[in-house]
């Protein structure tokens, strides 16, 4: 039986091998979707109006469980070092048992795109075993006019069916949960997860794979545009604050995670947001609270009262918890999805070890170097095992979603940052006064006024000083925000300590680019910390 919401007849469920399914429901709009979640048991229903899920035993990404076939195409184009490898054979017999396991099912189908660039464009057909989950993608993904279905034809097919258990032995992979990427047939397999933040995250690898043979460079980043025209990009790892950061009700938003820039500028990959409501708050982050409230919001693990209002102070389940909601959520978001050429990249770190200033200007050397770093760092408490900060460097600020080697996406950034004359700033969101445990959270109403400040072009007319470790030059004094904050070592009752804290981080940077060290250029080899001291 087949029930549409919109149906697409020229390319129906049977023509991908799901036709055994016992119903299929295509393109069906939030009522019917909340309909069914609550019916199925699946979700429920908030105070507030939203739909909270709950995922299970995952309750985020199974980075270790996902691979790449691996065939003639993609052999020389991907990054194996980074990316796991699965052979054409093994992907093939993990597909046929996946879609036999289907049969009988009840089926959610989802025809969206990722990419708001019409020339860059990927339309994805997603399948889903959950309501909830087809609710979640229509959310996060870009929805066609209701007009437009009848002729859409998906160049990738995304099929999650978090029910059916992997076979290591017969389908070539880890455990029982799987996410197989064919990028040379436009086909995602995921089973045994039902953490939905893997079919936004699949969409994102396959373009991440795509566009650069186009000239075209995808980041993981937030963006957003001025008044004038000053569009802005926010390069960072989860919790470092591209969502919070790019919200600022004076600028549009254009997208909270992914976009592509290309020859006409920015553009959004998504239609929606996946923002951490971990201890979320009405007071520091009101347009995206705003949203927890709203008909057709997804909650993802957040913890209800007996009224089922959400605690997100809760974090028992899991500090990743969710919000997924369209953009048009967002006041002032953009319609478009699209903006000009940034005039500004800001690359975002929390650094747990107190050492970073609060903001430095980076040489577009330096700006490939941290971009091809990619450094954050954990904080005690957050995983098992980890009881003192910990640094993370995850290259391009996305390791997991990269399936080329990282100077590809370093180049064409550096390449576009020199050809559009961008400025460049790392941005530290961590801690100041000390490391995790000791210091403080970075203010921020100071980060927010150092930002207002460089994406103005205050910030460039200030006196600089060249930073003893990294060589980047760091504000002395900045109207509306506390001067000793520009200086972490003056924040720290100990000068010693500081300096050994610092030693010890500009020892894990070089330590960890000694992998790029062949790949680039003299220039960029010398933006690497501790290099000028070393000079003198």
């Amino acid at each position: 039986m087949e029930e549409f919401g919109v149906r697409n007849p020229a390319a129906g469920i049977a023509e991908i091998g799901l036709g055994k399914a016992a119903s299929v429901r295509y393109n069906l709009l939030e009522a019917a979707l909340y309909e069914e979640a609550i019916r199925r048991g699946e979700a429920e229903l908030t105070a507030d109006g939203a739909l909270r899920a709950l995922t299970g035993q995952h309750t985020g990404r199974s980075a270790k469980d996902k691979f790449v076939v691996r065939d003639a195409k993609t052999d020389g184009q991907i990054w194996w070092d980074n990316n796991k490898p699965i052979s054409p054979e093994h992907f093939a017999v993990l597909h046929q048992d996946m879609l036999a396991h289907a049969a009988g099912k009840d089926l959610f189908v989802q025809d969206l795109i990722g990419g708001a660039d019409a020339d860059n464009a990927l339309p994805t057909r997603v399948v889903t075993e959950f309501a909830w989950h087809s609710l979640f993608i229509r959310n996060l993904l870009i929805r066609p006019e209701r007009a437009a279905l009848e002729g859409f034809v998906a160049k990738l097919t995304i099929i999650d069916l978090p029910s059916f258990r992997a076979d290591p032995a017969r389908h070539g992979c880890r455990t029982e949960t799987v996410i197989a990427c064919d990028l040379t047939k436009g086909i995602v397999l995921i089973g045994g997860t039902s953490y939905a933040g893997e079919m936004k995250k699949s969409v994102f690898t396959v373009l991440n794979y795509l566009l650069p043979s186009k000239g075209v460079m995808p980041m993981h980043c937030s963006a957003n545009v001025g008044p004038e025209g000053d569009a802005a990009v926010f390069f960072g790892l989860s919790g470092t604050g591209k969502t919070t950061l790019s919200a600022d009700p004076s600028r549009t938003l254009i997208g909270d995670d992914e976009h592509g820039w290309g020859e006409n500028g920015i553009f959004n990959f998504e239609g929606g947001c996946y923002a951490k409501t971990i201890r979320l708050s009405a007071e520091a982050e009101p347009e995206i609270f705003a949203t927890t409230k709203r008909f057709g919001t997804v909650l993802e693990n957040v913890i209800l009262d007996e009224n089922r209002v959400p605690d997100f102070n809760d974090g028992s389940l899991t500090e990743n918890t969710r919000c997924a909601y369209p953009l048009h959520f967002i006041p002032n978001a953009s319609e478009t999805g699209i903006a000009p050429h940034p005039k500004t990249i800001i690359m975002l770190t929390a650094d747990a070890f107190g050492v970073l200033p609060p903001i430095a200007k980076l040489t577009p050397e330096q700006a490939m170097y941290h971009f091809l770093s990619g450094y954050t760092a954990k904080v005690a408490g957050t995983e098992k095992g980890v009881t003192e900060p910990e640094a993370t460097f995850s290259t391009c600020f996305g390791a997991p979603f990269m399936p080329r080697h990282p100077t590809e996406y370093g180049n064409l950034l550096r390449d576009l940052i020199a050809r559009h004359k961008v400025d460049c700033w790392l941005v530290n969101t961590g801690w100041t006064g000390g490391a995790y445990g000791t210091g403080n959270r970075m203010p921020i109403k100071a980060t927010r006024a150092l930002l207002t400040a460089a994406l103005t072009g205050e910030l460039k007319k200030v006196e600089m000083r060249t930073d003893a470790n990294f060589g980047f030059a760091v504000p002395v004094a900045v109207a509306g925000v506390d001067t000793k904050i520009l200086d972490p070592r003056s924040t720290w009752a100990d000068g010693v300590a500081y300096d050994a804290q610092a030693k010890k981080l500009v020892g894990m940077f070089i330590d960890n680019f000694a992998k790029f060290e062949a790949h680039v250029d003299g220039k960029v080899r010398d933006a690497a910390p501790g290099i000028r001291l070393a000079a003198e």
